[in-house]
């Protein structure tokens, strides 16, 4: 999962299953200007669609990614 950070800002980026059930806390701290990628092990989830949610200051995004295996 790839994001820009546009100015020094807390950052809060985590997974949720298709319930709303939060799954993992991938970034949850302050980070600076800059280009960040961050790798999300799926290993123990099975198939399916699950949501990712970046919360910058009081923004919220949410995006649908989908699980092959």
């Amino acid at each position: 999962i790839r994001y820009d950070v546009p100015k020094k800002t807390h950052i809060q980026l985590s997974v949720f299953n298709v319930l709303g059930e939060e799954i993992k806390m991938l970034v949850n701290e302050e980070k600076y200007v800059g280009s960040y990628e961050v790798q999300f092990n799926a290993a123990n989830l099975p198939s399916g669609a699950y949501y990712y949610r970046l919360v910058v200051d009081r923004t919220a995004i949410t995006r649908r990614m989908l699980l092959l295996k």
